[in-house]
């Protein structure tokens, strides 16, 4: 039982009254249902009893407590239940029939197996939406193999064209694939929901986390069935434009400089001091300076090189021509725009204190989204939430016993 202060009511949200049953783990579906519960959405954390979400114990942790959860975990109420047994079946069905959301990221057969499958659960509430999260969806050869966010960075391309063009294929640092995934989980719950009001019932969203990446990539499929072109590694610089890369300052900062307009190309080589270089036939479009982009390199790092970085953001800002610092953490933290957009919030904390994490993905004017409170504790609200169900004590109490809670 946790001594952590009660959940704050439920604030106002575009998503209120909305109910969701978050089953899943590591990373695309919590995440999805962080993303819902960041708009009023009511969502219940299912966690195993003896095995909590690994994203408690993953990167650095303070005083015990993971970090990671607590973005992750936040607008959560946490409650544990062991599914497998007939306790946990049997709740998990009750709850099912009060929640119009569950979501899901067990490999294909294991709900089944518990007896805990669509038929069961649409039984339970018609009006259900089913998320199916996985690395390689409900069919196929590979659905029954175990996999994450890292095998789809893999498999849909995004790994090949990444990194230098003498290099390896270089995987992301973080968890992308899975993010992107998350993202489309939540359109596609929402997607589902509007789909109720026009059939009157529920369905299942069968969300493979290789699929959404290979969307993100572009016209990939398209580029190598009508063309049979492949895209090679080419670091930062870009096969469409150019100059696009990376660049040192004389005090040792990196910049990053991007030209995807014609016109942004043009003011930079003004700045820079090479406005002969516009006149060239091949200068006209992207494509041309992508193939000189040893050149225009040349031109925009050697003045780069011979200027400080504060100096370089002033001048290209006064030339209405784009270029950023290359951020870490602390960059981030500090800078007035993030600031002015509030990107990173302080969040007041039971066990914490106050902690600084990532704001709501977007703002509305009318019905914002809000975080209420950060992750909470394993099981923090079991017995908040079966009572609610209507459970009696003695009901959660044989829960316990079982090894259900």
């Amino acid at each position: 039982m946790s001594t952590a202060a009660p959940a704050p009511a439920a604030a106002p949200g575009p998503l209120r009254g909305l109910r969701v049953l978050d089953l899943a783990t590591l990373f695309a579906g919590p995440l999805a249902a962080t993303l819902l519960g960041d708009f009023g959405a009511e969502v219940v954390k299912i966690e195993h009893p003896g095995r909590p979400d690994p994203s408690r114990g993953h990167g650095p942790a303070k005083d015990g407590i993971g970090l990671w959860w607590k973005l992750l975990g936040r607008n959560k109420r946490t409650m544990t239940l062991d599914l497998s047994t007939p306790g946990g079946r049997d709740t998990l069905l009750r709850l099912a029939g009060t929640a119009d959301v569950v979501i899901e990221n067990f490999r294909p057969g294991t709900l089944e197996k518990w007896g805990l499958g669509w038929p069961e659960l649409s039984a339970a509430n018609p009006r259900l939406v089913l998320a199916r999260v996985t690395a390689f969806g409900q069919q196929g050869p590979y659905a029954g193999r175990p996999g994450f966010g890292t095998l789809a960075e893999a498999m849909s391309g995004f790994a090949a064209i990444t990194g230098e063009p003498a290099g390896p294929p270089t995987l992301p640092p973080f968890g992308l694939a899975d993010s992107i995934a998350a993202l489309t989980c939540a359109y596609a719950v929402m997607t589902a929901l509007a789909g109720r009001e026009l059939t009157g019932h529920g369905q299942v969203v069968d969300l493979a986390i290789i699929e959404p990446i290979l969307t993100v990539l572009g016209p990939h499929p398209l580029w190598y069935d009508q063309l049979g072109y492949v895209q090679p590694r080419t670091g930062n610089r870009s096969t469409n434009n150019a100059p696009r890369n990376t660049y040192r300052s004389a005090d040792g900062r990196w910049l990053a400089v991007s030209t995807s307009a014609q016109s942004i190309a043009e003011r930079v080589m003004r700045l820079v001091g090479r406005p002969e270089l516009i006149a060239e036939p091949w200068f006209a479009n992207g494509s041309g300076r992508a193939a000189h982009a040893h050149l225009l390199d040349e031109a925009v790092g050697d003045w780069i090189a011979r200027h400080k970085a504060e100096e370089v953001v002033a001048l290209f800002e006064d030339a209405e021509a784009a270029v950023a610092l290359v951020y870490d953490v602390r960059d981030v933290m500090a800078d007035p725009q993030f600031a002015a957009l509030d990107t990173v919030t302080e969040v007041e904390d039971p066990e914490l204190g106050p902690i600084r994490m990532q704001n709501v993905l977007f703002r509305l004017s009318e019905t914002p989204g809000a975080i209420r409170w950060a992750g909470r504790p394993h099981g923090a609200d079991t017995d908040a939430v079966l009572t609610e169900l209507g459970l009696t004590r003695a009901e959660i109490d044989a829960l316990r016993t079982e090894g259900a809670l």
